[in-house]
């Protein structure tokens, strides 16, 4: 019996002389617990919802007030007033707003005629759970307006809601093909590049770089542009196995392709360059898989991947914009469901660009030429 505990105690003592393994086993489930359950919360909340008032009546200042206790309420929606129906409708296929409600003008005559009148809601249809939920709070809204006249003949018409959608219906499989293409890239990015370089560090042959000519940023770069490799790779190979999958009909031809292929070259090459500053110094392989699956929930859940990030709580909505995968989902969602130009994602392609750039050279700073 004394020989057993005897091994217990050794085992215990190697436990409590591993801070990083205590820390992950009390902070891991902390933090799992407020991403995860922050990411997930159910009813979707503050959606934007742009309101082009082109009435100005009784009825149209009504649907607005509805509108405002919807937005007090439930918070289902976010409501932002434009005047221009155009400028509206680029902030939705931008995706700055996910709907516009056009109020048309003499609305308000209509409903005292009772001749049918019509709310047009313009969707971004790519989301689809954001979309129905902004469907289902405007036809609410509309539903419980109340009107003042009695009307006179059966066969007057009741409001109602038009929704327009801008985009070819995407189901929800097809949606989450860009976080798959990213969680992909997530994972190339740790089981290639600084991974390898722990390995070397592990397995004794890290010793045999200090006798060769070679710098610290030679390393790094030599790292990075295999990891980036082989990360693209499999990104465009998910890429396409999601696109068949699912049957997603991808728009905009050779230019799409360029922009998705630069985005994921991007996206792989900021996480190899994260990845080398937070695994410069560890020795053990067993460290990576700590580190990995951390730096997985933090990262991807909160991209976008599969929940509006407007429905997230303000500290984790505020964390989404320093987050470079959601950039890059963003990005390849722009692409393959919207056909997006250029300009649509050149703010995503400057920030994962200046993430690169930034994690590069602290990689090279970090990474140390020694024993």
């Amino acid at each position: 019996m004394m020989r057993v505990w005897a091994f217990v105690e050794r085992d215990l003592r190697k436990f409590i002389r591993n801070p990083l393994a205590m820390l992950s086993t009390i902070l891991l489930p902390i933090v799992y617990l407020l991403i995860i359950g922050n990411a997930f919360q159910g009813t979707l909340k503050h959606l934007p919802l742009a309101v082009v008032d082109q009435d100005h009546g009784p009825y149209a200042k009504r649907m607005s007030d509805r509108l405002r206790s919807i937005e007090a309420g439930p918070n289902t929606i976010r409501v932002i007033f434009e005047h221009d129906p155009a400028f509206a409708e680029a902030e939705v296929r931008s995706g700055k707003l996910k709907g516009a409600l056009m109020i048309p003008p003499h609305f308000s005559r209509d409903i005292l005629r009772g001749t049918g009148p019509q709310l047009g809601l313009l969707l971004d249809n790519t989301d689809a759970v954001a979309a129905s939920a902004l469907n289902q709070a405007v036809s609410g809204a509309l539903a419980f307006l109340e009107v003042d006249s009695v009307p006179i003949r059966a066969d007057l018409k009741a409001p109602r809601v038009l929704p327009l959608e801008l985009y070819r219906r995407i189901d929800y499989d097809a949606s989450i093909v860009p976080g798959a293409v990213i969680m992909s890239i997530f994972m190339g990015a740790m089981i290639t590049g600084a991974f390898n370089l722990v390995m070397d560090r592990y397995l004794g042959v890290h010793e045999s770089y200090l006798s060769t000519p070679l710098t610290r940023r030679d390393i790094v770069l030599g790292i990075m542009i295999s990891g980036v490799l082989v990360t693209t790779l499999v990104g465009l190979f998910v890429l396409g196995a999601g696109i068949w999958l699912t049957g997603l009909p991808v728009a905009g031809g050779a230019t799409s392709f360029l922009a998705v292929l630069l985005v994921i070259v991007l996206t792989a090459l900021g996480l190899l360059g994260m990845m080398c500053i937070f695994l410069a110094r560890v020795d053990h392989p067993r460290i990576v898989g700590l580190f990995g699956g951390f730096l997985n929930i933090i990262l991807f859940f909160p991209s976008g991947a599969v929940y509006p990030i407007e429905s997230f709580p303000p500290w984790l909505r505020s964390f989404t914009r320093y987050n470079p995968e959601t950039y890059a989902v963003h990005a390849l969602k722009s692409i393959l469901f919207k056909g997006a130009q250029w300009d649509a994602i050149q703010g995503d392609l400057i920030f994962l660009g200046s993430f690169t750039l930034i994690m590069f050279l602290l990689s090279t700073g970090m990474y140390r030429r020694t024993l």
